[in-house]
């Protein structure tokens, strides 16, 4: 089974996704505006998710863990959570 560690950020509109993604682009630190923006519970960890199997997210965001670059930032990717800014740390 395939498994991914990644982090995000979760907030509640595309407009407020990408003045985070801008930021993030000029140096910020990801960890950061996780505990500041994030209304995701893993914002107390700077955003982590830790490991988790493929499958055990919704799709949008199973597929940018699984099938997108590692150690960049993606989206704005809306799910019925909201946008997320998605940071795959690793797969395997």
């Amino acid at each position: 089974m395939p498994r991914a560690c990644a982090r995000h950020i979760l907030v509640k509109t595309k407009e407020q996704a990408e003045a985070i993604k801008q930021q993030l682009s000029a140096g910020a630190d990801f960890s950061k505006l996780a505990q500041k923006h994030s209304t995701c519970p893993s914002k107390k960890n700077g955003g982590s998710l830790g490991e988790f199997n493929k499958g055990e997210m919704v799709k949008a965001f199973d597929d940018a863990v699984f099938k997108g670059p590692l150690l960049t930032v993606q989206g704005p990717i809306k799910t019925q959570f909201g946008y997320h800014l998605i940071e795959t740390i690793y797969r395997h």
